[in-house]
């Protein structure tokens, strides 16, 4: 009989070491060691792939990898086109923010289609996901679903049914008997993506797993089970909006730039096919501290309102705080503010927002950051039919971003007229007027903010 042997293994990383510590060597973590008891090598854990050939790039078969449309447009977007048979895609997100919903109605559109899917739910029973269902529309013959944790059981139950469409929720919570680690433990998160990722090119069968994440938001499970799978999606949003974001963090069988918009509601996640009618809904558009920045994400042009609150700071150190924007862009941004424009803010506590739960990263959004932010300085709102894209050098000049055209199109068809761009931007669509600023003391000025003059805004003082 083979011997049975013991490893430590970090649970964070997936570190190894021969014994256990109280800090891991890999990651810093701490408390995170434990140990697993590995079985030998069976021929249900070993190669990942079978016997192979050598043939000529141009011979190798192509057909069938065509993606698949599922029937959910913001899905379909996101995919590139759909689920390709034989690939493997894993989905995380934060507890109760929807995967589990998003991928039955995905299913049941399948199905609706005459699409043969299973769905392995492992977290649940089989009556809350059919009570889900039924709330959802999703009762459908061809989509077929059990209630099971044990993965050689998932498997010999897909042989039975001969699913199109795999579903396991989630990779955290199924086992392999023949490991003696716990569900959920690095061992049995790999071997485990590893037989679904064998079993679903073997079959060409599609495969969806659900990851759990960390508390920083970070796929949980070492990290071979991004790397083993084909597409990786992150489903994110705040508890307390409607709004869902769909992404693709890695994705081999199209680009990763592509964004999706969800809104949940009773009836489920419906698509939101037009978002920037939904960001700007409930915009007060004299308010001052106010603005608007159409951006791209991917290829899809979003317009989004940044809000900025600046008020005298009662504290040594004053208080910075973004959401849905870059903290470091902001501290950066209020510098050049005062260093370049005289608009202090070292005395103030500042306050960035960006407006329906949607996250900005490119530094597009610059020029309409410190436009609200100025405009907060000065008590004085920006024009109502005004926007503002441009990225801030450390000098106070502007440079432009890529495809202003796209960016200045999706906001005169929701009735702005007017852009501040930079000087270097391409022309504007007709029948839009743009004010060209070489720097950020020009485009505050040709904004109708009162600044340049003299200092506005707060200072810190400075004892002897």
């Amino acid at each position: 009989m083979a011997k049975i042997r013991s490893t430590y293994r970090c649970a964070e990383c997936g570190a190894e070491g021969p014994q256990w510590t109280g800090r891991c060597a890999g990651c810093g973590a701490w408390n995170t060691i434990v140990e697993e008891r590995l079985a030998p090598a069976t021929p249900a854990n070993a190669a990942l792939v079978g016997p192979s050939r050598v043939v000529p790039i141009a011979d190798v078969e192509s057909e069938g990898w065509a993606p698949r449309p599922v029937g959910i447009g913001e899905l379909d977007r996101v995919l590139g086109g759909g689920l390709v048979a034989g690939s493997v895609t894993l989905l995380g997100g934060e507890p109760g923010i929807g995967k589990s919903t998003l991928l039955l109605q995905a299913l049941a559109a399948l199905a609706k289609q005459g699409i043969t899917c299973l769905l392995a739910c492992a977290e649940e029973s089989a009556q809350q996901v059919r009570m889900r269902a039924a709330r959802l529309g999703a009762l459908y013959p061809k989509l077929w679903l059990v209630a099971e944790t044990d993965l050689s059981a998932i498997l010999a139950h897909a042989a039975d049914v001969q699913p199109d469409v795999l579903v396991v929720d989630s990779i955290q919570t199924v086992f392999d008997p023949e490991l003696a680690s716990a569900p959920g433990s690095v061992a049995q998160v790999r071997e485990c993506a590893h037989r679904l990722v064998r079993a679903a090119k073997d079959g060409g069968r599609a495969t969806v797993i659900v990851g759990h994440v960390t508390k920083d938001g970070a796929l949980a499970g070492p990290r071979v089970l991004e790397h083993v799978v084909d597409t990786v999606l992150s489903f994110e949003g705040e508890r307390h909006h409607a709004l869902r974001l769909l992404r693709a963090v890695k994705h081999r069988f199209g680009p990763t730039s592509e964004l999706g918009l969800f809104e949940m509601t009773d009836d489920g996640l419906a698509g939101v096919p037009d978002p920037g009618r939904l960001f700007l809904s409930d915009r007060q558009a004299h308010a001052p501290g106010s603005a608007v920045v159409p951006t791209l994400e991917g290829h899809r042009p979003l317009t989004i309102e940044l809000q900025a609150l600046v008020s005298k700071s009662p504290l040594s150190m004053p208080r910075r705080s973004a959401q849905g924007l870059d903290a470091g862009r902001l501290a950066m941004i209020c510098a050049v503010l005062e260093e370049r424009a005289k608009v202090l803010t070292s005395g103030a506590d500042v306050y960035a927002l960006a407006v329906g739960g949607v996250r900005i990263a490119e530094p597009g959004a610059d020029l309409a950051l410190a436009l609200a932010l100025a405009s907060s300085v000065v008590d004085r709102p920006l024009p109502a039919d005004l926007v503002a894209c441009g990225e801030i050098g450390l000098c106070g000049e502007l440079r432009q971003v890529g495809q202003t055209g796209r960016r200045l199109a999706e906001a005169a068809r929701l009735g702005f007229r007017r852009a501040i761009v930079p000087a270097s931007a391409p022309q504007p669509p007709p029948g839009f007027e743009v004010v060209r600023a070489s720097t950020l003391l020009e485009a505050l000025t040709m904004a109708g903010l009162p600044v340049g003059d003299k200092p506005v805004g707060f200072s810190r003082a400075v004892s002897a």
